[in-house]
């Protein structure tokens, strides 16, 4: 089979690698129907995260069973099924408390830019559509398996509620995804930080109300210029940054909580600071199997569109051309085809 492999910063190449293979009785092997390049895949290629040795690419992906493990009964050749970026057996304490992200058996997909995939613990990760869906409905199913399934979680974890103000700290694919889900958890207000046109206009479409273009402290003071000098009650931080993340905390009013999304790099939180600003702080990988089931819902029927995050289609042979789209800012999000 063929998929992309990153050689070093900046240097992704569309290769032959091995075909998958079913290793484990739990294992599923699909064809992938779409995959696509993600934010924090930019780390590596940018050279913020250490790429030792070539290894292959991409965690998000939905596609066509093809091969399951004696152990798989919950998905069946033929059927079209979305996953998760973090595999979870969804029968471990952690599962069942609604943490699949954290499941004790998690595997961290890496190889989905292919147009073959293996899936670990496939029985408690894949879900299967009633049939195989128009092709009009696949960029949006390839959102949540990661970006509509994170934005989500970030607004929960920010405890975004009915009548509420929410803040996103970010305008990548994630953080239009958190609009999304801000606008359908009830939040009267959206407060969307961007500086660019596309994103902001794709914010308002999503459901943001109002456009912040400064950052760091200015746009901290801009917020609070917006919420009556209070701050907000949820903020999204959807970036991964110090300076995102500073802009977060200081963006929500006291009692009001931040739900953390964007992978931290060279992230630290003042814990004097935080004791004494009383805002919540919760985070980590989205438990994104855990909101799978509804998110497919709410795509299929029409209530939400997060496959308009994908202003870049292309064939998978072009991913090098799908990372330099994105990491110039040529492009929110670039999906790509087998």
């Amino acid at each position: 089979m063929r998929g992309a492999v990153i050689h070093a910063p900046g240097d992704v190449r569309f290769e032959e690698r091995d075909a998958p293979r079913i290793i484990r009785p739990t294992d599923a092997i699909i064809r992938t129907v779409a995959t696509c390049v993600c934010g924090s895949d930019l780390w590596a290629y940018r050279g913020l995260e250490p790429v030792d040795e070539p290894h292959p690419m991409g965690h998000e992906y939905v596609g066509i069973v093809e091969e399951v493990g004696g152990e798989v009964t919950s998905v069946k050749p033929g059927q079209f099924v979305v996953g998760s970026f973090a595999t979870s057996d969804n029968t471990c304490p952690n599962c069942l408390n609604g943490w699949q992200s954290s499941c004790l058996h998690r595997e961290f997909m890496s190889t989905c830019q292919a147009d073959h995939v293996r899936i670990p613990n496939a029985q408690g990760t894949l879900v299967a559509t009633d049939d195989h869906p128009d092709g009009a409905f696949v960029p949006g199913l390839l959102a949540v398996s990661d970006v509509m399934g994170t934005g989500w979680y970030a607004a929960l974890a920010a405890e975004v509620r009915p009548g509420s103000t929410a803040v996103v700290v970010g305008d990548g694919a994630v953080g239009l995804c958190g609009v999304i889900a801000a606008k359908e958890l009830g939040a009267e207000r959206i407060i969307a930080m961007s500086r660019h046109e596309a994103r902001q206009k794709l914010a308002r479409e999503f459901g943001a109300t109002d456009i912040v273009t400064e950052r760091g402290e200015e746009g901290v003071a801009r917020v609070k210029e917006l919420t009556k000098g209070i701050g907000a009650d949820s903020v999204l931080e959807c970036v991964g940054t110090a300076e995102a993340m500073r802009q977060a905390l200081h963006s929500a009013r006291p009692g009001g909580n931040v739900g953390f999304v964007g992978v931290p790099h060279d992230v630290a939180i003042d814990g004097q600071e935080l004791f004494f600003s009383h805002v919540g702080l919760r985070g980590g990988p989205a438990p994104v199997r855990r909101y799978l089931p509804d998110l497919i819902d709410r795509v299929l029927s029409g209530r939400i569109d997060p496959g308009k995050v994908f202003d870049l289609t292309l064939p998978l042979e072009q991913v090098a051309e799908g990372y330099r789209a994105m990491d110039e800012r040529r492009a929110i999000k670039a999906l790509l085809k087998p």
